[in-house]
This record gives C-alpha cells, structure tokens and sequence, in this order.
C-alpha cells in the first residue's frame, strides 16, 4: 500500500501555505502528494433544480483543472515538490470531497485553517472542521502565514485608506 499525504488546494495563498506544508510531509514520510481541488458547476449540484447544464459541465471543469494547474505551478514551479505528485480537480462540496479522497487510515489529510470571522465565518461551513470531524485518518490544519493574518487583519480594519504619518516611520 503506498502512503499518501492529501492537500486540499484552492488556489487561495491559505492554501499554497497548506501546499508547501503537505509537500514537506510527503517528502518526511517518503509518500505521494495528491493535490485535490474540490469544484461546483454554477447554479448547484447535479439534483437542484437549477444545477448547471450539461453543455456547461466539460467547461466548468476544465476551469476548475486549469486553477488546479495554475495553483501548482504557483506553489513549486518547474522544480516541483520534490515528491510524486498527483493532481485532482473533484466536483462537489470541499469538506466531502477531501474527506473521500483522504480515506485510507494510513493517509495525512492536510487543510489551511484561516480565520473564520464575521459574516463569513457564518454563511460558510468550515472546510477544516468538517475534515475534523469527518476523516478516517489523522488531519492537520495548517494557520496561515503570519505575514497572511497580518494582511488579513489589516484588510478587516479596512487601515489600507489611512493615512500615514511620516513621524510613524521613524519612531
């Protein structure tokens, strides 16, 4: 049985942060890095009653393998992660598509945990969380980088529009 460490990627920087972090794992544990990028169609899933086409499927897809793609390069480049790589773009709800791709008890299930604040943190689920409480193997829930959360708390205070005293600078 071969060993495998699961990423869930998004493209988001949380994301290559968890990337660059399951990619180290893989290389510690001499295992295959399976990349999995979770989609959905515009308009729902395949049940509802406005579930997208499926004239739109191939493309909506397609996308979803390019962003994979684009996500990977972004992160390792030409050198790549130094360990067997697999890439996967699953359509469905995140949370359940890595928790069905990670389901080997032998597998590392590894997810960025960003904050989850505000208006956001309520109308979406936590993808982490539910790999949590869902996974047949261990998880590991990667912070984002602190430079990240900085930038993120600076974005929430909305400081990005004022002004800056050169007296600052110096003090």
């Amino acid at each position: 049985m071969r060993r495998r460490v699961v990423v869930g990627v998004s493209g988001s920087t949380g994301s290559l942060t968890a990337l660059h972090r399951a990619a180290a794992e893989a290389r510690a544990r001499r295992a295959e890095l399976w990349a999995v990028l979770a989609w959905q169609a515009p308009g729902g899933g395949p049940g509802s009653r406005t579930a997208c086409a499926d004239v739109l499927y191939p493309v909506c897809r397609a996308a979803a393998v390019e962003r994979l793609r684009q996500a990977l390069d972004r992160a390792f480049g030409v050198a790549g992660p130094g360990v067997v790589l697999a890439g996967q773009a699953v359509r469905g709800t995140p949370g359940a598509v890595l928790v069905d791709a990670a389901r080997d008890g032998d597998d590392l299930l590894v997810v960025g945990a960003g904050s989850r604040g505000g208006l956001l943190g309520a109308l979406r689920p936590s993808v982490a969380r539910y790999c949590l409480a869902h996974a047949p193997c261990p998880v590991l829930t990667v912070p984002p980088s602190p430079l990240q959360a900085t930038l993120d708390a600076v974005r929430r205070r909305g400081a990005w529009h004022v002004p800056l005293d050169a007296r600052e600078l110096t003090e």
